[in-house]
């Protein structure tokens, strides 16, 4: 990219607010050159704005000092990214006029790079220790099977993200609603800074800038754009995530939730987005089976077993015709098994070394102790009988 035109990006990034189409269609129209040229002339206002609006532009461009941006992203050991740069990532054209201008990012990865395979926790900043252990777990689950994770350093469920992939060493990204040489919240300094070192801190606002509402709901749109997936750990209904989730669905990402106690308001959210539109989820395998390439799917988890179900066919028909209280003679038994009374009787052998059943003189009862016997069979690999 022609210096003038990283030049005219870095200081429209200092005026233009994060997600404002009708700057993104003069650059589209008219080039970034063009456009900080009439603000910097104080020229004539461009198409399709008011007197107002360019009149706060126009005030906004005084103070605009693009030099002093560069040279100070270039302190923090960043880069001002572009689109058209080697590390622009192709995806955030998706956001078509609203794209960003520029990203301002710190840290060793390239962008570009660690966004081909990266999906987005996000959630409440209030949530519960539920919320937070499952938004932990996935991220490291994703970060083991060489994904990156994308959140938005909050408190909360993005916090708990960004420290699960550092537990493992996984590459994380901030996406950040003020500059990246901001520590916001403040609380959260050092976990900006460790994922400085070792991932990515990115934004659209220049060095110094300090978040607003609004800022932080165009922030979710390059979260969601920047992934593969959005994944809404835990939200209540009118949750600051949810406006991610529909960036999402916006732009034909995948849309993901996890599930919790319907008694809790901070599942709300997420359970009203999985009536909608969201695929539900509970692990990383899950996640990656939706949002990765073909073939890669996830393991089926263990059934749950109970002792009589490592019976064999035979025992478990004989096991079936003993009543739950009293004795039963093995004639009767053999009847309700519908077998013989020798093979009755063998089976009865079996079930009664297995603990399951014991011999009371001539008739056969359920043993009290069956349910402890169960735990033992399931442990030690027996039950073939």
């Amino acid at each position: 990219m022609a210096e003038g035109e990283r030049l005219a990006r870095a200081a429209l990034a200092r005026v233009v607010e994060p997600g404002d189409e009708r700057v993104g269609r003069w650059l589209a129209e008219l080039g970034p050159a063009a456009v900080w040229e009439a603000l910097r002339a104080r020229g004539p206002a461009l198409p399709g704005v008011s007197a107002e609006r360019w009149a706060g532009l126009l005030l906004r461009a005084e103070r605009a000092e693009p030099e002093r941006d560069l040279a100070r992203i270039g302190e923090l050991g960043g880069r001002f990214l572009c689109p058209g740069d080697r590390e622009w990532p192709g995806q955030l054209a998706d956001l078509g006029a609203a794209a960003p201008i520029g990203l301002w990012v710190r840290g060793p990865c390239s962008l570009r790079f660690v966004a081909l395979r990266a999906v987005a926790l996000v959630g409440a900043r209030a949530c519960t220790d539920y919320g937070a252990h499952v938004a932990a777990e996935l991220a490291t689950g994703l970060c083991e099977r060489g994904w990156t994770v994308v959140s938005g350093a909050a408190f909360g469920i993005d916090g708990a993200a960004h420290r699960g992939a550092l537990a493992v060493s996984g590459v994380t990204v901030a996406v950040l609603a003020c500059g990246v040489d901001v520590s916001y919240p403040l609380a959260h300094r050092e976990l900006l800074d460790r994922i400085a070192r070792g991932g990515l801190l990115v934004a659209e606002l220049a060095p110094g800038d300090h978040p607003t509402r609004g800022r932080f709901v165009q922030r979710n749109r390059v979260i969601a754009a920047l992934t593969r997936g959005t994944v809404v750990v835990e939200a209540a209904r009118r949750s600051g995530a949810l406006a991610t989730a529909r960036y999402a669905a916006g732009l034909g990402r995948h849309l993901m939730a996890v599930p919790g106690p319907v008694t809790s308001g901070l599942s709300a959210g997420a359970h009203r987005l999985i009536r909608a539109e969201a695929t539900l989820v509970s692990e990383a395998a899950e996640i990656v089976e939706l949002v990765g390439e073909m073939g890669e799917l996830a393991e089926p988890g263990p059934e749950p077993l109970v002792a009589r179900d490592l019976l064999a066919p035979r025992a478990a028909r004989v096991l079936d015709a003993l009543p739950a209280e009293g004795t039963l003679p093995l004639t009767e038994i053999a009847r309700g098994a519908c077998t013989s009374e020798g093979e009755a009787c063998a089976r009865l052998g079996e079930l009664c070394a297995l603990g399951f059943v014991e011999r009371v003189g001539e008739h056969w009862r359920l043993s009290p102790g069956s349910t402890r016997h169960a735990r033992v069979v399931i442990a030690r690999g027996h039950g073939g009988a």
